[in-house]
Protein backbone atom coordinates (compact mmCIF):
# COMPACT_ATOMS: atom_id res chain seq x y z
CA UNK A 1 0.00 0.00 0.00
CA UNK A 2 1.37 3.51 -0.63
CA UNK A 3 0.49 6.44 1.42
CA UNK A 4 1.17 10.23 0.83
CA UNK A 5 2.09 11.96 3.87
CA UNK A 6 1.41 15.14 5.45
CA UNK A 7 5.31 16.75 5.30
CA UNK A 8 6.78 19.50 7.16
CA UNK A 9 9.08 21.91 5.79
CA UNK A 10 12.05 19.40 6.54
CA UNK A 11 10.28 17.13 4.41
CA UNK A 12 10.13 14.15 7.33
CA UNK A 13 6.15 13.01 8.53
CA UNK A 14 4.45 15.68 10.92
CA UNK A 15 1.31 15.64 13.08
CA UNK A 16 -1.97 16.33 11.94
CA UNK A 17 -3.79 17.55 15.55
CA UNK A 18 -2.56 20.45 17.46
CA UNK A 19 -4.25 20.79 20.55
CA UNK A 20 -2.45 22.56 23.51
CA UNK A 21 -1.20 21.19 26.37
CA UNK A 22 1.52 19.09 27.36
CA UNK A 23 2.40 15.36 25.78
CA UNK A 24 1.26 13.79 22.65
CA UNK A 25 -2.17 13.93 20.87
CA UNK A 26 -4.04 10.99 20.23
CA UNK A 27 -6.64 10.97 17.46
CA UNK A 28 -9.64 8.39 17.89
CA UNK A 29 -12.79 8.13 16.02
CA UNK A 30 -12.52 9.85 12.78
CA UNK A 31 -15.70 10.24 10.19
CA UNK A 32 -17.23 11.81 7.75
CA UNK A 33 -20.69 13.20 7.91
CA UNK A 34 -23.15 15.54 6.81
CA UNK A 35 -24.21 18.45 8.06
CA UNK A 36 -27.98 19.97 7.81
CA UNK A 37 -27.53 21.22 4.03
CA UNK A 38 -25.65 18.06 2.79
CA UNK A 39 -22.00 19.70 3.43
CA UNK A 40 -19.66 16.66 4.42
CA UNK A 41 -17.41 17.77 7.61
CA UNK A 42 -14.24 15.39 9.08
CA UNK A 43 -14.12 15.17 11.95
CA UNK A 44 -12.38 13.14 15.29
CA UNK A 45 -11.68 13.19 19.12
CA UNK A 46 -8.47 14.22 20.31
CA UNK A 47 -6.91 12.71 23.38
CA UNK A 48 -3.70 14.91 25.48
CA UNK A 49 -2.29 12.38 27.50
CA UNK A 50 0.89 12.64 29.76
CA UNK A 51 3.19 10.85 31.92
CA UNK A 52 2.25 7.13 31.89
CA UNK A 53 -0.52 7.41 29.04
CA UNK A 54 -2.85 9.30 31.90
CA UNK A 55 -5.24 11.34 30.10
CA UNK A 56 -6.40 14.49 30.78
CA UNK A 57 -8.19 16.12 28.10
CA UNK A 58 -10.75 15.92 25.34
CA UNK A 59 -11.54 17.57 22.40
CA UNK A 60 -13.37 17.57 19.13
CA UNK A 61 -11.64 18.25 16.08
CA UNK A 62 -12.46 19.16 12.39
CA UNK A 63 -10.42 18.93 9.64
CA UNK A 64 -9.06 22.43 8.20
CA UNK A 65 -8.63 22.00 4.39
CA UNK A 66 -6.66 24.82 3.79
CA UNK A 67 -3.88 23.91 7.04
CA UNK A 68 -4.44 20.51 6.41
CA UNK A 69 -4.42 19.52 9.61
CA UNK A 70 -7.61 19.10 12.27
CA UNK A 71 -8.25 22.08 14.43
CA UNK A 72 -9.93 21.99 18.00
CA UNK A 73 -13.44 22.96 18.30
CA UNK A 74 -14.92 21.31 21.32
CA UNK A 75 -13.19 20.51 24.45
CA UNK A 76 -16.10 18.75 26.34
CA UNK A 77 -13.80 17.20 29.15
CA UNK A 78 -10.73 17.84 31.73
CA UNK A 79 -9.36 16.44 34.01
CA UNK A 80 -10.63 17.38 37.59
CA UNK A 81 -11.56 16.40 41.12
CA UNK A 82 -14.81 16.21 40.19
CA UNK A 83 -14.25 14.73 37.13
CA UNK A 84 -11.28 12.48 37.20
CA UNK A 85 -12.69 10.43 34.07
CA UNK A 86 -15.08 11.60 30.98
CA UNK A 87 -18.61 9.87 31.52
CA UNK A 88 -18.65 9.31 27.62
CA UNK A 89 -16.24 9.74 24.86
CA UNK A 90 -16.28 9.28 20.86
CA UNK A 91 -13.08 7.07 20.89
CA UNK A 92 -12.18 3.99 19.58
CA UNK A 93 -13.10 3.57 15.55
CA UNK A 94 -15.95 5.36 14.43
CA UNK A 95 -18.29 2.82 12.53
CA UNK A 96 -21.59 4.00 10.82
CA UNK A 97 -24.55 1.93 10.89
CA UNK A 98 -28.08 1.93 9.98
CA UNK A 99 -30.63 0.59 12.69
CA UNK A 100 -33.73 -2.10 11.60
CA UNK A 101 -36.03 1.72 12.17
CA UNK A 102 -33.80 3.20 9.57
CA UNK A 103 -31.66 5.55 11.79
CA UNK A 104 -28.31 6.05 11.04
CA UNK A 105 -25.55 5.94 13.75
CA UNK A 106 -22.40 6.57 14.42
CA UNK A 107 -21.30 3.43 16.63
CA UNK A 108 -17.60 4.31 18.44
CA UNK A 109 -16.17 1.11 19.12
CA UNK A 110 -12.70 0.01 20.45
CA UNK A 111 -13.24 -3.25 19.85
CA UNK A 112 -17.18 -3.40 21.38
CA UNK A 113 -19.78 -0.18 20.51
CA UNK A 114 -19.49 1.61 23.82
CA UNK A 115 -20.96 4.86 22.52
CA UNK A 116 -23.04 6.52 19.92
CA UNK A 117 -24.90 9.67 18.19
CA UNK A 118 -26.83 10.53 15.61
CA UNK A 119 -24.90 10.71 12.14
CA UNK A 120 -24.96 14.09 11.40
CA UNK A 121 -22.63 16.58 12.00
CA UNK A 122 -24.59 18.68 14.52
CA UNK A 123 -25.31 15.69 16.92
CA UNK A 124 -21.42 14.79 16.76
CA UNK A 125 -20.47 17.86 17.73
CA UNK A 126 -23.55 18.29 20.68
CA UNK A 127 -22.46 15.92 23.75
CA UNK A 128 -26.36 16.10 24.75
CA UNK A 129 -26.77 13.80 21.90
CA UNK A 130 -24.28 10.97 22.74
CA UNK A 131 -26.08 7.84 24.14
CA UNK A 132 -23.52 5.69 26.12
CA UNK A 133 -24.05 1.64 25.19
CA UNK A 134 -23.32 -1.12 27.46
CA UNK A 135 -21.96 -4.01 24.94
CA UNK A 136 -21.74 -7.56 25.05
CA UNK A 137 -18.09 -8.14 26.05
CA UNK A 138 -18.63 -12.20 25.50
CA UNK A 139 -16.47 -13.40 22.75
CA UNK A 140 -16.63 -17.27 22.37
CA UNK A 141 -14.25 -19.45 20.44
CA UNK A 142 -15.40 -21.81 17.72
CA UNK A 143 -15.04 -24.53 20.76
CA UNK A 144 -17.38 -22.03 23.26
CA UNK A 145 -14.36 -21.23 25.16
CA UNK A 146 -14.89 -17.53 26.09
CA UNK A 147 -11.54 -14.91 25.08
CA UNK A 148 -10.83 -11.43 26.94
CA UNK A 149 -10.78 -8.56 24.40
CA UNK A 150 -8.57 -6.03 24.44
CA UNK A 151 -8.33 -3.58 22.07
CA UNK A 152 -9.33 -3.24 18.49
CA UNK A 153 -11.68 -2.61 15.29
CA UNK A 154 -15.26 -3.83 13.67
CA UNK A 155 -16.92 -3.79 10.44
CA UNK A 156 -19.34 -5.49 7.99
CA UNK A 157 -17.50 -8.11 5.25
CA UNK A 158 -19.85 -8.32 2.39
CA UNK A 159 -18.66 -11.23 0.98
CA UNK A 160 -19.34 -13.43 4.61
CA UNK A 161 -22.58 -11.55 5.38
CA UNK A 162 -21.23 -11.31 8.92
CA UNK A 163 -20.06 -8.60 11.29
CA UNK A 164 -16.11 -8.72 12.01
CA UNK A 165 -14.58 -8.12 15.53
CA UNK A 166 -10.82 -8.39 15.46
CA UNK A 167 -9.37 -8.00 18.37
CA UNK A 168 -5.63 -8.16 20.51
CA UNK A 169 -6.17 -11.04 23.12
CA UNK A 170 -5.67 -9.78 26.81
CA UNK A 171 -3.33 -12.26 28.64
CA UNK A 172 -2.49 -14.45 25.39
CA UNK A 173 -0.26 -17.56 26.12
CA UNK A 174 2.62 -16.60 23.74
CA UNK A 175 2.13 -12.84 24.89
CA UNK A 176 -0.17 -10.64 27.21
CA UNK A 177 -0.97 -8.48 24.16
CA UNK A 178 -0.03 -10.02 20.96
CA UNK A 179 -2.63 -12.50 20.28
CA UNK A 180 -4.60 -11.29 17.79
CA UNK A 181 -8.40 -12.78 17.01
CA UNK A 182 -11.37 -12.40 14.66
CA UNK A 183 -14.70 -13.12 16.11
CA UNK A 184 -18.59 -12.44 13.81
CA UNK A 185 -21.74 -11.93 14.65
CA UNK A 186 -25.13 -11.07 12.66
CA UNK A 187 -25.03 -7.56 14.24
CA UNK A 188 -22.45 -5.05 15.41
CA UNK A 189 -23.90 -5.60 18.89
CA UNK A 190 -22.71 -9.33 19.09
CA UNK A 191 -23.23 -11.85 20.01
CA UNK A 192 -19.98 -13.03 19.26
CA UNK A 193 -18.71 -16.44 18.15
CA UNK A 194 -16.60 -18.61 16.08
CA UNK A 195 -13.64 -16.56 18.07
CA UNK A 196 -10.52 -17.98 16.17
CA UNK A 197 -6.89 -16.79 16.26
CA UNK A 198 -5.02 -14.92 13.44
CA UNK A 199 -2.12 -13.71 14.51
CA UNK A 200 0.31 -14.77 17.10
CA UNK A 201 3.34 -12.49 17.93
CA UNK A 202 5.81 -14.65 20.49
CA UNK A 203 6.75 -12.43 23.32
CA UNK A 204 5.85 -9.02 21.57
CA UNK A 205 3.02 -6.05 21.79
CA UNK A 206 0.49 -5.62 19.27
CA UNK A 207 -1.85 -3.06 19.65
CA UNK A 208 -5.24 -1.25 18.09
CA UNK A 209 -5.05 -3.74 15.69
CA UNK A 210 -7.71 -1.89 12.58
CA UNK A 211 -9.17 -3.40 9.74
CA UNK A 212 -9.01 -1.71 6.18
CA UNK A 213 -12.92 -2.20 5.91
CA UNK A 214 -12.50 0.37 2.61
CA UNK A 215 -10.67 -2.54 0.91
CA UNK A 216 -13.82 -5.28 1.62
CA UNK A 217 -15.67 -6.27 -1.74
CA UNK A 218 -18.95 -8.87 -1.60
CA UNK A 219 -16.69 -11.06 -4.21
CA UNK A 220 -13.96 -11.54 -1.97
CA UNK A 221 -12.88 -13.32 0.96
CA UNK A 222 -9.73 -11.41 1.63
CA UNK A 223 -9.69 -9.03 4.80
CA UNK A 224 -6.49 -6.33 5.26
CA UNK A 225 -5.89 -5.13 9.17
CA UNK A 226 -3.05 -3.76 10.57
CA UNK A 227 -1.34 -2.85 13.98
CA UNK A 228 1.60 -1.65 16.30
CA UNK A 229 4.38 -4.17 16.72
CA UNK A 230 6.32 -2.81 19.84
CA UNK A 231 7.78 -4.46 22.54
CA UNK A 232 5.53 -2.57 25.26
CA UNK A 233 4.22 -4.40 27.96
CA UNK A 234 6.07 -7.62 26.62
CA UNK A 235 9.13 -8.15 28.62
CA UNK A 236 10.92 -8.45 25.36
CA UNK A 237 14.35 -7.50 25.51
CA UNK A 238 15.61 -7.67 22.05
CA UNK A 239 13.65 -5.83 19.77
CA UNK A 240 13.33 -6.72 16.13
CA UNK A 241 15.71 -4.54 14.07
CA UNK A 242 13.74 -2.04 11.68
CA UNK A 243 10.74 -3.06 12.84
CA UNK A 244 10.26 -2.55 16.67
CA UNK A 245 7.06 0.06 16.99
CA UNK A 246 5.92 -0.26 13.65
CA UNK A 247 3.05 -0.59 11.55
CA UNK A 248 3.02 -4.44 10.19
CA UNK A 249 -0.03 -5.30 7.60
CA UNK A 250 -1.78 -8.60 7.32
CA UNK A 251 -3.96 -10.36 4.87
CA UNK A 252 -6.22 -12.77 5.67
CA UNK A 253 -8.56 -15.44 3.28
CA UNK A 254 -11.87 -16.12 4.89
CA UNK A 255 -12.16 -19.15 2.42
CA UNK A 256 -9.83 -20.94 3.36
CA UNK A 257 -9.33 -23.32 6.73
CA UNK A 258 -9.87 -22.73 9.89
CA UNK A 259 -12.38 -20.15 8.44
CA UNK A 260 -14.84 -22.51 5.74
CA UNK A 261 -14.04 -23.42 2.05
CA UNK A 262 -16.94 -20.94 1.23
CA UNK A 263 -19.82 -18.58 2.46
Amino acid sequence: MRFDYFRNAAGAPRGVAEVPGDGPTWVWGAATVPDARGREHLVASAVKVRGNMDAYRWDLVEWDTAAAKFAPLLTFWKKSAEEPKPTKVPDGHALKWTDAAGKAWLLFCNPFPTMRCPATYEAWKDPATWEALTPDRRVLTAEGKPVEAHGGDLAWHPWSRRWLLLFTQKGGASSYLGEIWLATAPSPTGPWTEARKIATHDHYTFYNPVLHAESFRDDSPLIHFEGTYVTTFSGHREPTPRWDYNQVLYQVDLSTPPFGAGK
